[in-house]
């Protein structure tokens, strides 16, 4: 294969594997310095390889950093525990004692270790008997020679090392991908069951589904394709691995920021939300523009916009309450659908108790007390639900209206019965005064015939 070649296959396995040549390339050189050390190289050597990858030639060299210089007896004991170390990777079984505070001693050895590093570093002295000019800090670049059965003889390590190097990167390109996804809704394809698990698959990655973040109502069918909220990624020696839900409250909330555009930008709110997944779910929302309807932006056109979101949660019933300040509000919302007559709340122990029409009771309960049990998890209030009787109840209303009502009711009653008394009085007036005149011109007339005899 040409050099041509060996830079179209790094180039495609780039794409493939969605990393960046030039950690392709120090992969490579990394690969190569390790086969070079393991086979030609010498204990105390710091190598580093240069691959050119348009002509392949490689550059060994052995690089040290000047330090200031050591004494003896320290070079002594560094030297002693190199061997020391030495044995320990063949294999020898040295007793190790229990782990006790570290000595005075052992710790100025340890700083000493710090120090110097035969390894990485050079002594002054030495160094300028390679470059007469070396100063402390400066990178002392000894070249090393290439023999010819390097290539065969570094092959199969330099393959073992990149294979396994590519494998690494191409993990941490993914972990870093998917974590950052950590929290969101995807699209998944149902891979295969393994028992109780459901394995789905995200394209370059499989997740997993567990049982507890499964619903029961559900089938995943293999192939079938299915929305999931990420809820973990976690870095393994296998790769990333990813646990999905179908359960968690979360993926309601993303549903209603991805079908609703007013939750999306943030003009409708959502104050809270209580799930039992698979069954139903209430929702709190709120806004503080008093031009929209948050009830009404959720619901959408004909129930267009809920109707999508409940397809997507395969038929779940979802209850759309609006959010109060107001505790006794909204307990009474979240008790919706059921009509709630009163609503009575004891401050300390953070329970209420809401009053029903005796007919309203099993709504507002609820099947097995689901409706009073996701409204107590909504409004984060203990609720009892008791039924009141409805006459007693209008009769505690009536009592509310203000004496001032009553009063003027009153009032208009009296205003009226003195006007209709007034009417009654006028006609038997007019008749006393129409019989006065009567009487008068009768006893005139009688005077006038009087006179006249």
């Amino acid at each position: 294969m040409d050099q041509a070649s060996i830079a179209e296959a790094v180039k495609q396995i780039c794409q493939e594997k969605g990393i960046s040549f030039e950690s392709v390339i120090e992969t490579i050189e990394a690969a190569l310095a390790a086969a070079y050390r393991k086979d030609f190289g010498e204990k105390n050597q710091n190598i580093k390889v240069d691959f050119d990858i348009e002509t392949g030639q490689i550059k060994v060299a052995d690089i040290k950093t000047v330090v200031e210089d050591v004494p003896e007896e320290e070079l002594l004991k560094i030297e002693a525990e190199e061997e020391k170390r030495a044995e320990e990777k063949e294999g020898k079984k040295i007793e190790k004692k229990a782990e006790e505070p570290m000595s005075q001693e052992s710790a100025e050895d340890e700083e000493e270790k710090k120090r110097f590093n035969p390894k990485t570093e050079i002594q002054i002295s030495e160094a300028k008997k390679i470059k007469k000019t070396a100063d402390l800090g400066e990178e002392i670049v000894t070249d090393l020679t290439v023999p010819g059965e390097f290539g065969r003889m570094a092959a199969q390590t330099a393959k073992q090392v990149i294979t396994q190097k590519l494998r690494e990167t191409e993990r941490e390109v993914l972990y870093d991908e998917f974590k950052k996804r950590e929290g969101e809704i995807i699209v998944g394809v149902v891979q295969r069951h393994e028992g109780r698990l459901v394995l789905v698959d995200l394209g370059r990655l499989t997740a997993l589904l567990p049982p507890e973040e499964q619903i029961e109502s559900e089938g995943y069918a293999p192939g079938s394709h299915i929305k999931v909220y990420i809820i973990s990624v976690t870095a393994t020696t296998k790769g990333p691995e990813i646990i999905v839900s179908r359960s968690h409250p979360e993926i309601v909330k993303k549903l209603f920021a991805l079908e609703i555009p007013e939750i999306a930008n943030g003009v409708v709110v959502i104050k809270g939300i209580a799930r039992e997944a698979g069954s139903r779910s209430k929702v709190a929302v709120w806004t503080d523009q008093e031009n929209i309807d948050p009830i009404g932006s959720c619901i959408g056109q004909r129930g267009a916009r809920i109707q999508t979101i409940i397809s997507e949660l395969k038929g779940e019933k979802v209850d759309i309450i609006k959010y109060s300040e107001n505790p006794a509000e909204f307990i009474g919302n979240a008790l919706s659908p059921a009509k709630i007559i009163k609503i009575e709340l004891n401050e300390e122990t953070k329970t209420a108790t809401a009053v029903v029409n005796e007919n309203q009771l099993s709504l507002a309960i609820g099947r097995a007390g689901q409706n009073v049990r996701l409204a107590a998890r909504l409004s984060g209030w203990e609720i009892d639900v008791v039924a009141g009787n409805e006459t007693e109840v209008g009769e505690q209303t009536e009592e509310t209206k203000t004496e001032d009502q009553v009063d003027e009711n009153n009032e208009t009653t009296n205003k009226d019965t003195e006007q209709s008394e007034k009417k009654e009085e006028k006609p038997a007036e007019e008749k006393k005064v129409k019989k006065e005149k009567k009487e008068k011109k009768k006893k005139e007339t009688k005077e006038k015939t009087k006179k006249t005899e």
